[in-house]
Order: C-alpha cells, then structure tokens, then sequence
C-alpha cells in the first residue's frame, strides 16, 4: 500500500475512535505526576505553587472555548462528534472560525488537552505529548482532507490554499453566516466540560493523597466544581432523552 493510502486508511481508523484513543494518555500522564510527586524533593521552576492548576484549567478552558464557538456557528451535520458513522459534511465550512484555520476543533482539542498535560508538571511530558499529538491528529487530519478533497472538489483546494490547517490567520477572519446555537454548543461540548473538571480532580486529589496519605476528598474549588459539572451534564442527559428543550433548529 502506498504512504498516501496507508495514511488516509489509519486517519479514518484513528478519527472513527478519536473520543476513545487520547484517553489513555490520562493514566500515562497520572502516572508520571505520582512519579514525579514521589522523587521530587521540590517543585520545577516554573511551577507558581497553589496557582498553577488553575493556569493548567485556563489553558484547558481555552481550548474548550475554540470548540464551543466553533460548533455553535457550524451548519447542521458538520463538525460534529460523529465517530462510528465516518467522515459526515453536508456542506463545506468556510466561514467564522473556518475562515482563519481548517481544523478548529482540532485546536480545541490540542489546548485542552495541554492543559491537562502541564497538570503533570513534567516538561519532557509536555513535550512528548505535543509530538505525540501532532503524529495522531496529522493522520487524522490528512484523512478528513482527502474525504473533503474528493466531495467538494474546486471549492475545497480553493479553500484550503488560502487557509492554515492548524495555526489561525487571523487576518482573514471573516464572520459566520449563521448566528451562534447555543442549544447545540451545549448538548455537544457537555461531555468536554465534565471531562475536564474529572480529570483536574483526579489529579488534585491524588495529591493530596501523596502529601497526606490519607483517602479524603478536599472539599474545595475542584470538589465543588467536579459535583456542579457533573451535575449539569446529566440534567442536559435526561432534558436531551426525555424533552424537546434542547432540539435544534437546522
């Protein structure tokens, strides 16, 4: 099989599981904070002591932020969480944050993850999971590509020539033809959001448990804020199942 076949062939495997695959960097990069917590007589230079999780969710909450604006501007079935369906686009995004950048979400789901990737106050983590990130999603995009390439033709290559794949223009900017769906925004990123607040918890009560040695929940920011967005998510679970509350206009 050719390079470029076998790269498409492993994108759409690797896009049909991408809500599944990074996951198991989580247990990685616990496992290198526990390490680094246990050998560490102190902290790294550029660690600010008791501020730096909530610099970690920032950059987390960034990248949440670039997925919410770009799903809420986006046209019925693209852009989407769709995995077992394959490759879905009913129409070519051109506009908003397409406009600036190809993949957006992508993007999101970079600054969202760096976040939680700082959590392990490793730099050769961080490191490893930048090229790590960029070798999974770059096959992943090239497939995406190839799919939009051979659907759309012309309007795709004109597009793309003039569009980064990864690092916004923002000069080019050009705003949204649809105005922002906040119902969809929602229902989408609900799981982003709870993710985000498991993992951070996760890692802040795994440090407590390595500085006290005791099983205990900390009833701070990151309790509170794990129960509040946990919460949320399933109030929006039984209102999506059971209701028409959170139904979209196309």
């Amino acid at each position: 099989m050719a390079l470029q076949e076998e790269f498409e062939v492993q994108g759409n495997f690797l896009f049909k599981h991408r809500n599944k695959l990074p996951i198991l960097a989580i247990p990685v990069g616990l496992g290198v904070f526990i390490y680094q917590e246990l050998t560490c007589s102190g902290k790294p230079e550029w660690i600010i002591e008791g501020f730096f999780p909530y610099m970690c969710l920032i950059v987390s909450f960034f990248g949440l932020f670039i997925r919410v604006f770009t799903v809420g501007h986006a046209p019925k079935n693209t852009s989407g969480r769709n995995t077992g369906s394959g490759q879905l686009a009913d129409q070519l995004n051109t506009t908003g944050v397409y406009s600036i950048v190809r993949h957006p979400l992508y993007l999101g789901n970079f600054f969202i993850w760096m976040g939680i990737a700082f959590l392990t106050e490793n730099i050769w983590f961080v490191i490893t999971f930048v090229l790590a990130f960029w070798i999974y999603y770059e096959r992943i995009m090239y497939a995406e590509e190839q799919f939009l390439r051979k659907k759309f033709g012309d309007q795709y290559t004109g597009w793309a020539s003039k569009t980064p794949a990864f690092i916004p223009r923002l000069k080019q900017y050009r705003p949204s033809l649809l105005p922002f769906g906040i119902k969809k925004a929602i229902k989408k990123e609900k799981n982003g959001l709870a993710a985000i607040f498991i993992v951070f918890f996760l890692f802040r009560y795994t440090e407590t448990y390595i500085k006290t040695n005791i099983w205990s929940i900390v009833w701070d920011f990151w309790a509170y804020a794990l129960i509040a967005t946990s919460v949320f998510y399933l109030i929006l679970k039984i209102l999506k199942k059971h209701t028409s509350l959170l139904a979209e206009e196309n």
